[in-house]
């Protein structure tokens, strides 16, 4: 019970972490690997609409990239949640979000050194597919986990709900703290990625990678206090069980 409700109480604070996270992944995505976003994938079809109608400084292929790689990334968050998460939930979510953070370090690396679209296209592409496979995991993850008013990536529903929900809409403001907070932080995330984008492209892709890496141990150090927990539990459990007559009988 003490460990549920501890896991109940540090679910949010990591997904507002992750919220951070996908805030400096759009501002990098979108501000330097050619108008395209690899966590926003509402963005990312609506840009592809219009690259396909031409409009100038968008790319169909970059989209359509970064759309493939998401999908691809879904699709192992989903098989990973299939698979470990009815063993394990914690070891499911540590492994899950350990994966993107495995992703985003990659493309913290194929990104060291990067030039400028389009004399640098290998390491656009790289870095364009890392990411996007990095949020496609994360989304199907977060979808799983559904924590009301947090999936991380998207805000539409949550600034609805702020004011359809609303003591002006007739309604009784629920959950109202975390949906500003949802909003306030990816704003931060945002704004700090295109501040760090001044100075390289590395640069915001790395603090995202540290970001979700202090997510992981987080859960880590949640799994380690589980299994102390439960050895402790089972002890006293096996201490308060009487002594078998037969063994009382041989001590005595």
């Amino acid at each position: 019970m003490v460990q549920e409700a501890h896991q109940e109480r540090m679910l949010p604070v990591l997904l507002y972490l992750f919220t951070v996270v996908t805030g400096l992944v759009d501002a990098i995505s979108y501000i330097a690997l050619g108008h395209v976003f690899t966590a926003n994938m509402t963005g990312n079809i609506v840009f592809l609409g219009f690259a396909s109608a031409g409009v100038p400084g968008l790319s169909a292929l970059r989209s359509l990239t970064a759309l493939t790689a998401f999908l691809l990334g879904a699709l192992i968050g989903g098989r990973l949640a299939t698979t470990l998460a009815p063993l394990s939930s914690n070891r499911w979510r540590m492994t899950a979000f350990g994966a993107e953070a495995a992703f985003l370090l990659g493309a913290t690396l194929a990104s060291i050194g990067y030039v400028s679209v389009p004399s640098d296209s290998t390491r656009l592409y790289a870095v364009i597919i890392l990411t996007a496979l990095a949020m496609g995991l994360r989304n199907a993850t977060v979808r799983k986990i559904a924590q009301p008013d947090l999936t991380t990536t998207v805000l539409t529903l949550t600034i609805t709900g702020l004011a359809a929900d609303s003591s002006f809409a007739g309604g009784s403001n629920p959950r109202w703290q975390r949906r500003v907070m949802s909003i306030v932080l990816m704003f931060a995330g945002a704004a700090v990625g295109a501040l760090l984008l001044r100075h390289s492209l590395a640069l915001p892709l790395g603090v995202a990678t540290v970001s979700a890496v202090c997510g992981v141990a987080a859960l880590y150090r949640n799994r380690r206090l589980e299994w102390v927990e439960t050895r402790i539990s089972d002890k006293i459990r096996n201490d308060a069980q009487p002594t078998p007559m037969s063994a009382r009988t041989n001590q005595d």
